[in-house]
Parts: C-alpha cells; sequence; structure tokens
C-alpha cells in the first residue's frame, strides 16, 4: 500500500475522504480542490470544488489509481456550484454516490448519482433528495441492509440554518450554555429514492447523559459525520470544526444516542478536518486530510491514510498526525 501519512495523489488537490472496500480493493471517494487566490471565509467560499475524482489502491502494490473525472457540476440540473465531500453505498446492485451542492438559490441540498462500477462514471438524477439539506452526507448500510444518510455543517454548511424546522437565512447557532446543534440522520427507502423518514436530530450525550452544549467546542458537533461498526457498536465520528479535531461517540443504535467517547485525530495543518474509517484485510484505517503539501493553503488539501487502534475496551487510540 502507498506508504502512510503520504499524500495518495499530488497531481490534483483531494480532501474530504470517504473509504470503503469494493471488489477487494479500497475505493477513496474524496472532493476535488480547485486552486485559486481567493481568500478564506467562515461561508467556505474558498471551497470551489466542481467534479469529483475517485482513488483506488491495495495492499499489493503503493499505486494509486486517480479512476479521472467521474461527474461535473455542469452534468446536474439543480446545481449551481460547489460540489462538496460525498460519500457511497453499494445496494440494488448499484454504486450511489451521495453528494452536497448548492442549488440555484445558494441553498444546499444532496443529490444522488448513480454507476454499476465502484470506479464510475455516475449519472445524477435531475433533482436533490426531497427533504435534504445542508451537506457532508454519511451513508452507512447496516447489517439488514437499512442505508442510513448522516448529514450536517454548520456556518457554509447552513445547518443552523434549519433549528426551526425549514431554512431560515438568519439562522445562528444557540448561546453556548444551550444544547448544540445536532447532525442529522434519515432511512433512506429500499429504492434509494428518497427519505423513509423525515431528518431526526444526532443525539451526542456527554459524561453525564446530558446533550452536548453549543459552548463545548473540543466535543460538539460542527461537520463531518461518519459512521462504522466495530463489535457490534456503532460509532459515530465528526468533525468538531473550530477546535479542530476529529472527535467519536459510541452508541448501540445507528440513530442514537451516541455517548461521546473521546478524540480519533488531534489537529492536522489546515483549518479543516474530515475523515472515514474502514476494514480493509483485517486492519483498520482512518483516511483524512491536510494541507502539509500545499504549506498550509486551506483549500489545497491531500488526502492521507494511517492504521488505526482499538483498545480492549473498544475505545479508540487518539492518532497525532505524522508528517513525512
Amino acid at each position: 500500500m502507498k506508504k502512510q501519512n503520504t499524500p495518495l495523489v499530488t497531481h490534483i488537490f483531494t480532501a474530504d475522504p470517504s473509504a470503503h472496500v469494493f471488489n477487494d480493493r479500497i475505493y477513496i471517494y474524496p472532493s476535488h480542490d480547485i486552486p485559486h487566490d481567493g481568500e478564506d471565509n467562515d461561508n467556505g467560499d474558498e471551497y470551489q470544488m466542481r467534479d469529483y475524482h475517485i482513488l483506488s489502491m491495495d495492499d499489493k502494490s503503493d499505486e494509486v489509481i486517480d479512476h479521472g473525472e467521474v461527474l461535473h457540476q455542469d452534468q446536474i440540473p439543480w446545481v449551481k456550484e460547489q460540489l462538496w465531500a460525498p460519500d457511497v453505498v453499494y445496494k440494488n446492485d448499484t454504486y450511489y454516490l451521495v453528494f452536497p451542492a448548492r442549488d440555484m438559490d445558494g441553498i444546499f441540498k444532496l443529490g444522488i448519482a448513480e454507476s454499476k462500477n465502484p470506479e464510475g462514471p455516475f449519472t445524477p438524477r435531475k433533482e436533490p433528495i426531497p427533504g435534504s439539506f445542508s451537506i457532508d452526507p454519511c451513508s452507512f448500510m447496516d447489517d439488514d441492509g437499512k442505508v442510513y444518510i448522516y448529514f450536517g455543517g454548520l456556518w457554509g454548511g447552513q445547518l443552523e440554518k434549519y433549528r426551526e424546522g425549514s431554512f431560515n437565512p438568519n439562522g445562528t447557532e444557540p448561546e453556548k450554555n444551550e444544547p448544540a446543534v445536532c447532525p442529522k440522520v434519515a432511512v433512506m427507502t429500499d429504492d434509494m429514492e428518497g427519505f423513509a423518514s423525515t431528518p431526526a436530530d444526532v443525539v451526542i450525550l456527554d459524561e453525564n447523559g446530558k446533550p452536548l452544549l453549543a459552548g463545548d467546542e473540543n466535543r460538539r458537533y460542527f461537520e463531518g459525520p461518519w459512521m462504522h461498526k466495530y463489535n457490534g457498536k456503532y460509532y459515530f465520528s465528526y468533525s468538531t470544526g473550530t477546535t479542530h479535531t476529529i472527535a467519536y461517540a459510541i452508541g448501540d443504535n445507528p440513530l442514537g444516542p451516541f455517548k461521546y467517547a473521546g478524540k480519533i485525530l488531534e489537529p492536522v495543518i489546515g483549518w479543516t478536518t474530515h475523515h472515514s474509517i474502514v476494514e480493509y484485510h483485517d486492519k483498520w484505517y482512518l483516511f483524512y486530510h491536510d494541507c502539509e503539501y500545499s504549506k498550509g493553503i486551506n483549500h489545497r488539501r491531500c488526502v492521507k491514510y494511517c492504521e488505526l487502534t482499538y483498545n480492549a475496551d473498544g475505545t479508540i487510540q487518539t492518532i497525532t498526525p505524522q508528517y513525512n
């Protein structure tokens, strides 16, 4: 496999990796950063992604294959701009690419594109998923074949603007002593045509069984959800955003609630941090991105990976980023 903690590819900038094992290979579904000289802002306007590339690798060589452009925003009728972090799930003999983008009114929605091959190309649907909003979809299929979509991101991702149940352009985060904004989860219909349930809160609890507060920026959710299962438990992991760590919480049900359990990844070079976790040939790996290669430019990121280790009690050993 590619050397750990080094960029998988450097001919393009990649970020937000969603890793899965298909056909005995690891497929990575990242976003594709476009280099430019614009300034950063809290709305995320610097992240000007327009298309998706798919990467794949195995443990037989250090080669990482770029399967090329598999979907471009110009192919999607409802999309105006910003194809941000995607994910893929395999069901019904089809690979479903679930992705966020701004519609013609500048509001983030979630869309779906389909392929018969894990490396694409993908054919987009003409409309977003009805009732979808915000960013960073994670598509998790449980052992019973049911697919859950976890999503949501603050600030540029607009999640706080839905606190009243519908989009409010002036919506803000709660006060620091109030419960934090929750990420969302929805169950998909078996035919993957839409949500089978109204998106619900993913509640993350503290050590006393109380929901995390908005002011608890070391632990509260900001963006980048991921779900995986280990020894019968559900692990919900995410970025804390303003404090730049990957944290996780553990629960007994894919709908939650989840109890905060610790940090997976300490801050990397760059403002954002976004990850996925995958098992491959009896080892567990964390895929993530950083801005080391671009010397700290936030919208020029590179995907990397490293091995992930569980403790005997099911907790995860915190990883400190390594640089070569």
